[in-house]
């Protein structure tokens, strides 16, 4: 889910993600939060708080566009993130552009050193795939891997599939999720 530089500024937001979390019947760690880079600039000391009360809840959070704003290594290392992912500027262009894939190979090594997920945004080859598997890229979401579709698409596709609560399948959640049009986009492959 993501979340924009307002709901960082909402001291409501974690007593309400709480709250959803409770009357949907869903751990917390199957939520993901997504916030920009950029969006974490707007207040970064009251952003950075926000996100500490969200993760204590224990949902993930992930900072999207990562490389295209201006946090500070300082800053990185402290907010309550769990995954990077990689701007899609860099990732596209980083087998035909040196500097790309230096900044890619920089922040995958970054990432994992303070002991986050890194997924690269816009992987549209592959060949950029495989440079991306090179360099030891967690995740990868583009279209060379599967164009957004809505979720019962995304299901249909594979029938193993299904959403677990707690080891059972949740049809309420999956209905929830069809109802809102909810859309994937790629797949994790292992680390190497």
């Amino acid at each position: 889910m993501n979340l924009s530089a307002r709901n960082l500024l909402d001291e409501c937001l974690p007593a309400m993600v709480a709250e959803l979390l409770t009357v949907h019947g869903v751990p917390a760690a199957l939520l993901e939060l997504e916030v920009t880079e950029s969006a974490l600039m707007t207040e970064p000391g009251r952003a950075q708080r926000l996100l500490e009360r969200l993760a204590r809840l224990g949902v993930a959070i992930s900072v999207d566009d990562f490389g295209a704003g201006y946090t500070s290594l300082g800053q990185l290392k402290d907010l309550p993130v769990s995954e990077l992912k990689v701007d899609r500027s860099f990732v596209t262009t980083m087998t035909e552009d040196r500097s790309n894939a230096l900044i890619v190979h920089s922040v995958v090594d970054l990432g994992h050193n303070l002991g986050l997920t890194i997924v690269a945004e816009g992987v549209e080859t592959a060949e950029a795939l495989t440079a991306l598997a090179g360099v030891g890229c967690d995740v990868a979401q583009g279209y060379h891997l599967a164009r957004p579709m809505p979720v019962d698409t995304w299901y249909a596709a594979r029938p193993l599939a299904e959403v677990l609560i707690n080891g059972q399948r949740n049809p309420r959640l999956l209905a929830e999720l069809a109802k809102g049009g909810a859309r994937v986009q790629g797949e994790p492959w292992p680390r190497r």
